[in-house]
C-alpha cells in the first residue's frame, strides 16, 4: 500500500530538487523518497571505516558486549524526554 504525502517548500529548495531530480531522470517523488531513505540510512548505520574503528576499540567493545548483556537480561532503565543537540 502507497501514502501520498504533502509537504511546503520554499521556491527555492523545489526549484532545486526539481532540477536534480530531472538530472536524474527520475520524478521528483522518487528523488525525495530514495534521498530520505539514503539518509535515515546512513543515520541508522555505520560504514565500513567506522566499523573498522569500533572493532578496533577494545575498551568500547567491552562497554558493548556488557550493554547487551544487560539489556538482554531487562537490567536497563528507559529515560523519556527529548535529548538536546539531536
Amino acid at each position: 500500500m502507497t501514502r501520498t504525502v504533502t509537504i511546503r517548500l520554499p521556491e527555492e529548495d523545489y526549484g532545486r530538487i526539481k532540477a536534480a531530480a530531472e538530472a536524474d531522470n527520475r520524478p521528483i517523488s522518487n528523488f525525495i523518497q530514495t534521498a530520505t531513505l539514503r539518509f535515515i540510512e546512513q543515520s541508522e548505520f555505520c560504514d565500513e571505516a567506522e566499523m573498522a574503528e569500533i572493532v578496533a576499540d577494545a575498551k568500547l567493545l567491552k562497554s558493548l558486549k556488557a550493554g547487551s548483556l544487560d539489556a538482554s537480561k531487562g537490567r536497563y532503565t528507559i529515560v523519556k524526554g527529548v535529548v538536546k543537540g539531536r
